[in-house]
């Protein structure tokens, strides 16, 4: 068998950005929100409709939030689902520049 060398692409730290998404660093905050949440539901052991009774979030929302469907989805929205399950958010901002971070991936 012909052996190949594979050229390696250290990523960004960021998938969508990788993969060319316009709204990346959103895209990525709110796919790390609907992990929380996944991880919240679990931890307590709480089907979609015990979710819905404990939150007041439509159990369908809930669903959309384990299949990773995040369309409908804002970041407050994410950032309210978890309140309502009992956890807080810290969040911490660091801006750079983009000539810095598209420099960064292809290093």
């Amino acid at each position: 068998m012909k052996s190949e060398k594979l050229d390696v692409v250290r990523g960004s730290g960021n998938v969508f950005r990788d993969l060319g998404h316009k709204n990346a660093d959103a895209e990525q905050f709110k796919a790390i929100l609907a992990a929380e949440i996944i991880k919240a539901l679990d931890r307590d052991g709480l089907s979609v409709r015990a979710a819905h009774g404990r939150a007041g979030i439509a159990a369908a929302d809930f669903s959309r939030i384990r299949n990773a469907d995040l369309g409908r989805f804002t970041v407050d929205r994410l950032m309210s689902v978890l309140n309502r399950l009992g956890s807080r958010v810290e969040v911490k901002v660091r801006v750079r520049r983009a000539e810095a971070v598209a420099h960064e991936a292809t290093a």
